[in-house]
């Protein structure tokens, strides 16, 4: 199929409002913030010591490399496997796996919604839905978001109820290797709907976006988003669909270059403005004008999510 130009406005522009009107989730002030800072100190002193001489010696770890470490930060990280190899030929260590084989979603790692509780607002205002934590499931090993036709009231009121995660506040990342096994349903030829597999920064379009898979116009597109191109940037979409079955799409995040995959196959890298800002996961199944036909219902399944870094 012919490459789709990403439409403007994009997701992220109206992401960046969002973020706009929750900063004070990211902001410790006041006599908290004192208090919090003196406990931090405290520990420092008394634990940091004997932690660096407990990693001297025989035992030590192997020397750092010159080029940036790669950054993990996480309240709880599903347990991941040592027998799961990485994708790409490397040292890699596997840092997050959700093989969603649990009874329930596990929520100490993703939250649905778009930062809030209950029904929420979608990601861009070009979307004709609302998340519903009531279209999130997991079950027979996979994670379920289910488009529905369904009249709601976020937003205004939207004709569509759908599902989203992310783990925005649970587990954020800088560099490494993403990558997840989605299926989406396909229609009329094309890519249903608008699904995304993404990464996001707290604050855009500072921090970036990657946007490892995302249906738009009917194709699944890649792109990085940033200050200097917030419409985006990347190889776009190659030609095949990328529906109807399931799918692996990868995307190798390094300080100086972030590059694609999709089936195992290279489809194309970035190699200026690549962000350096942790990153969330984020995956939702979303219609309106900037995705392929509308279908409904539909859902998006995805198989895994895993995240490895450089070991």
């Amino acid at each position: 199929m012919p490459q789709v130009a990403p439409p403007a406005p994009q997701r992220g522009r109206h992401r960046g409002q969002l973020f706009a009107t929750r900063r004070s989730r990211y902001v410790i002030g006041g006599a908290a913030g004192i208090v919090i800072l003196a406990v931090i100190v405290l520990l420092a002193v008394v634990i940091l010591p004997g932690q660096i001489s407990g990693k001297s010696g025989p035992g030590a770890a192997p020397a750092q490399s010159s080029s940036p470490a790669p950054a993990t930060s996480h309240a709880a990280t599903p347990t991941p496997s040592p027998t799961i190899t990485a994708p790409l030929a490397g040292s890699w260590k596997l840092k997050f796996d959700d093989e969603f084989n649990g009874p329930s979603l596990d929520t100490s790692v993703w939250s649905t919604g778009w930062f809030g509780s209950g029904e929420t607002n979608p990601v861009s205002d070009l979307e004709d839905d609302c998340y519903d934590p009531s279209q999130v499931v997991q079950t027979g090993g996979d994670l379920d978001l289910n488009l529905i036709k369904k009249a709601t009231s976020c937003d205004g009121g939207n004709d569509y109820s759908t599902g989203a995660v992310s783990t925005a506040g649970k587990y954020t990342f800088t560099y490494g290797l993403i990558q997840a096994r989605i299926w989406v349903p396909a229609s009329q030829g094309d890519v249903a709907n608008w699904p995304a597999f993404w990464a996001d920064g707290k604050h855009w379009p500072e921090d970036g976006e990657i946007d490892i898979a995302e249906g738009l116009g009917g194709d699944m597109c890649a792109h990085l988003h940033n200050e200097a191109k917030p419409d985006g940037i990347g190889p776009g979409c190659p030609s095949g669909l990328y529906a109807g079955g399931w799918h692996t799409f990868a995307a190798n995040w390094e300080p100086d270059s972030l590059t694609f995959y999709y089936d195992g196959k290279d489809i194309g890298s970035v190699t200026n403005g690549v962000t350096s800002a942790p990153m969330f996961l984020v995956l939702d199944y979303a219609t309106g004008t900037a995705g392929g036909p509308t279908l409904a219902p539909a859902t998006m399944k995805v198989d895994y999510v895993r995240v490895w870094q450089h070991s």
